[in-house]
């Protein structure tokens, strides 16, 4: 795997992650309700269902590399498509400043909250939809190395989301309460947006070569 292919996955990864979505709305609802070790354990519980997800996304990437180069490309494509979708659903939600946040503060009792974490991450067919579009674009079928690579890339997203998600679990409460929340929200939808597009066009291209 080359070096600006990892920069690359590494800074799309982050800017996708540090989007405010319905993970982080999740952990700083519980970051609130029950201190920073409830946000902390909601984003350990997510981080164990985005493994659970990597290893799905890699058996069935993998079983598709082996038996079809053909169906592994009609993926690969499929998962950019979405991915110029989520890219221009980012770019308009920044255009016309419409946040995503709504960070509710409730008195309900904290129990099992990491349980929760992982049932919420595995349960949501967004998340493995993601995988199987995000990783097979910076993944080449023909290498010998492609099943290890996928495996390091998901582990790779997996390690980072955690790290953006215990980000929030710990600063969250602060960052989305304040005035400039939807200020900080609508400029990463901006980035996002323009980087997911970026990636589409950037598979588009190397397909005409």
């Amino acid at each position: 795997m080359e070096v600006n292919t990892l920069v690359l996955f590494v800074i799309a990864a982050l800017s996708i992650n540090l989007i405010p979505g319905p993970d982080v709305i999740y952990i700083v609802t519980n970051t609130m309700k029950g201190k920073m070790h409830s946000g902390i354990k909601a984003s350990l519980g997510l981080g164990v269902g985005y493994l659970l997800h990597t290893l799905a996304a890699i058996l069935g990437l993998s079983a598709l590399i082996l038996s079809s180069a053909f169906l592994f490309a009609v993926i690969k494509y499929l998962g950019a498509i979405y991915l110029l979708y989520l890219g221009v659903q980012s770019l308009i939600h920044c255009y016309k400043n419409e946040s995503k946040l709504c960070v509710e503060q409730t008195n309900s009792k904290q129990s099992h909250v990491f349980k929760q974490g992982v049932i919420v991450s595995v349960l949501n067919p967004k998340v493995a939809m993601f995988f199987l579009a995000f990783l097979p674009q910076f993944i080449d079928p023909t290498s010998p190395n492609a099943t290890s690579e996928l495996l390091t890339l998901g582990l790779l997203f997996s390690v980072l989301a955690t790290c953006c998600n215990l980000f929030y679990a710990c600063l969250g409460g602060i960052l989305l309460s304040s005035s400039t929340s939807q200020k900080y929200s609508r400029v990463l939808e901006g980035v996002s947006g323009t980087i997911l597009i970026g990636l589409s066009v950037k598979i588009a291209l190397s397909d005409n070569k």
